[in-house]
């Protein structure tokens, strides 16, 4: 997956500047792609050069002017398309997931509070999950929702970064009360 379908997916809800984008990957598509605000800048130029989508210029009173984005019939093909090819499978890339794996020689101490500060932050995430989940609703309930919604996809996303950070936020408190037990049973060290 490129970053321009993340960008493409994104702009299928509505018209947004480079900024709204940014803070829609910072919350809503963070769980599955994530790009810095340069990136996103930098590929909304290329998709607009590409015709994949189009920009228009608005007016702000006491602010700069804005750009913002839609999507054209060629950026809808180019997600036809991308929607069409078979999905890769998850490749996980995870910095505190290689510290835990070498956790039996290194001093515990530090990874803990590593992990609980992760366990927090998924915490967080959880909380705007769930928040997004009940705007995207419209005050159904999920049932009737998934049933008749007009669009669907933006929160079975939203479900699956949910399911992903409550069980990072368990896996996080789990393994931190782990190796803080296997610690104080071996004098400051996980191994025996």
């Amino acid at each position: 997956m490129a970053l321009r379908h993340a960008v493409l997916a994104a702009l299928l809800d509505g018209e947004y500047s480079g900024y709204q984008l940014a803070k829609i990957f910072d919350v809503g598509v963070a769980d599955f792609w994530y790009a810095s605000p340069q990136q996103l800048y930098a590929e909304l130029t290329r998709m607009e050069a590409g015709g994949l989508v189009a920009g228009r210029r608005v007016t702000q009173e006491g602010r700069p002017d804005k750009r913002v984005f839609t999507v054209t019939d060629a950026g809808i093909a180019e997600l036809a398309a991308f929607a069409a090819a078979p999905a890769k499978p998850l490749l996980l890339r995870d910095d505190l997931i290689v510290k835990v794996h070498a956790s039996d020689l290194l001093d515990p101490a530090p990874l803990v509070v590593q992990l609980r500060e992760r366990a927090e932050q998924a915490a967080a995430k959880l909380e705007l999950f769930e928040k997004m989940l009940v705007r995207l609703r419209g005050g159904l309930e999920e049932e009737p929702f998934l049933r008749r919604g007009e669009r669907v996809g933006p929160y079975l996303t939203c479900q699956a970064g949910l399911r992903w950070e409550r069980q990072m936020h368990e896996w996080c408190l789990q393994t931190a009360r782990t190796l803080e037990e296997r610690a104080a049973r071996h004098g400051g060290r996980t191994a025996p």
